[in-house]
């Protein structure tokens, strides 16, 4: 299985969680690691050779931070230039059709804090709603997360085995539950 990591942090040299799972990523063959903001700092999306990337991949993976319970504004912006109406949706939009996205998303603040009750009152399954549904309209599959809390204050040797976890969480087949189901034995 090919699979696209869309990094997407606007300041990967000084993230020691994203610094290091992308790091991780880079070591495996079957992923193509690519950096939103180091390839465009100028924020100039070259939509036709992003569309061939998806294209060419079955997995596709969003690694970013959150950003006031969302994506950095270049993967957000990335989203509305490249997922054309027409390509991705729409009349005759079946680029993405069948295709997997993974969330990859790292976060401040303590796991606790996200569910009812806590500090922040949703889930990231909630606040993560509009990709969900970007997803559904271009009919790609939206696989389970990967998320890592409390990157403020976590240390060396945990953001090592978060990125092992990643790397094996992206790379697992059976992260589909269509994989799941078919191979049952």
């Amino acid at each position: 299985m090919k699979i696209l990591a869309l990094i997407a942090h606007p300041n990967l040299k000084k993230s020691r969680v994203n610094a290091r799972w992308t790091q991780e990523l880079e070591r495996i063959q079957e992923i193509t690691v690519h950096n939103l903001y180091k390839l465009y700092p100028d924020e100039q999306i070259d939509v036709k050779r992003q569309q061939e990337l998806l294209l060419s991949h079955e997995r596709i993976v969003f690694q970013f931070p959150f950003y006031w319970y969302s994506t950095p504004p270049l993967l957000k912006k990335w989203m509305d230039q490249v997922l054309l109406y027409g390509w991705a949706y729409g009349p005759g939009g079946r680029a993405l059709q069948g295709k997997e996205l993974v969330l990859a998303i790292s976060i401040g603040g303590a796991e606790n804090s996200y569910r009812a009750g806590g500090k922040n009152q949703f889930t990231i399954s909630e606040l993560t709603r509009p990709i969900q549904a970007t997803a559904n309209l271009t009919g790609m599959y939206f696989l389970p997360h990967f998320v890592q809390h409390d990157t403020v204050v976590i240390k060396d040797e945990d953001i090592n085995r978060s990125a092992e976890a990643y790397v094996k969480h992206i790379t697992n087949e059976r992260l589909n539950p269509l994989v799941r189901i078919t191979n049952k034995a």
